[in-house]
């Protein structure tokens, strides 16, 4: 298979070194582009693929063409693209807001993928959630799923508005914990811990979490009630987040997420 990626930043590259790790393409099928001369020196020079700085016939050679560029630089690619796209090919949109009908219009063209990864793909960890265009077939759609998992798991979705979920629950999710995480830091550095013992507990609990969360066969509330004993630290610390309704904000966090993704897929 030869793959055409357009915009190597860390998502576009994250994918990459997946294929490149699990031998899905070779670095002679791998082709890069990256208008930024710094960011192009830098491929090279790290010899990822094959690193060009524009949108040129090459791209036309390709099976699949990955969009990896921010949503406001996909105008001006757009005709450029335009220009050299085949039928046959399968486009994979991991743009953020930019829903299929519009790529289709602007390109002038029907086999399109619409994805949304998240940030732990760049460690082989991530989820996307993703979604196709009718035009593309079966085959080609597996093609892709493969791909995709390279940079962890995927999950298919019927319908596209979905994907506003997606982005809203996991593409924004890693925030979520890091902002969780660095609280939890915060309250260990008031406690009297240096900054480094406090991330260093609050860290490995963190994993140690998501492990038995992974493994035990309990529920979330058996999980919970299995560290909260009646009376206990634990318990002092749940009714505080309650009378906060620190779950409630969270949900209505996550939900103000979904509705800006919805907005911005509208334009």
């Amino acid at each position: 298979m030869k793959i055409a990626i357009l915009g190597c930043g860390n998502m576009g590259m994250a994918f990459a070194k997946s294929f490149l790790q699990y031998d899905l393409v070779k670095k002679d099928d791998l082709l890069l582009i990256e208008k930024s001369s710094e960011r192009s020196a830098a491929l090279r020079a790290e010899k990822a693929g094959v690193v060009v700085d524009t949108i040129g016939p090459r791209v036309g050679d390709v099976d699949l063409i990955i969009l990896s560029v921010k949503p406001q630089d996909f105008a001006s690619a757009q005709e450029e693209l335009r220009a050299v796209i085949q039928p046959r090919q399968v486009v994979l949109s991991i743009m953020a807001g930019i829903p299929i009908n519009l790529i289709q219009e602007r390109l002038a063209h029907r086999m399109v993928i619409r994805a949304m990864p998240n940030t732990p793909a760049m460690l082989g960890m991530g989820i996307t959630g993703f979604t196709a265009s009718p035009e593309v077939d079966a085959a080609s759609l597996r093609r892709v799923e493969n791909l995709i998992n390279a940079t962890g798991r995927s999950i298919f979705l019927d319908d596209e508005a979905m994907l506003d979920a997606v982005t809203a629950l996991s593409g924004s999710g890693p925030a979520y914990f890091y902002y969780v995480v660095k609280a939890m830091v915060e309250a260990g550095k008031q406690m009297g811990f240096d900054e480094g013992t406090a991330s260093l507990l609050v860290k490995q609990t963190m994993l140690g979490s998501y492990h038995l969360i992974n493994n035990a066969d309990k529920s979330l509330d058996d999980l919970i009630k299995a560290v909260a004993s009646k009376g206990g630290t634990t318990e002092a610390a749940l009714r505080t987040f309650e009378a906060g309704t620190l779950a409630n904000t969270l949900v209505a966090g996550i939900q103000a997420a979904q509705v800006r993704a919805t907005e911005l897929s509208k334009g």
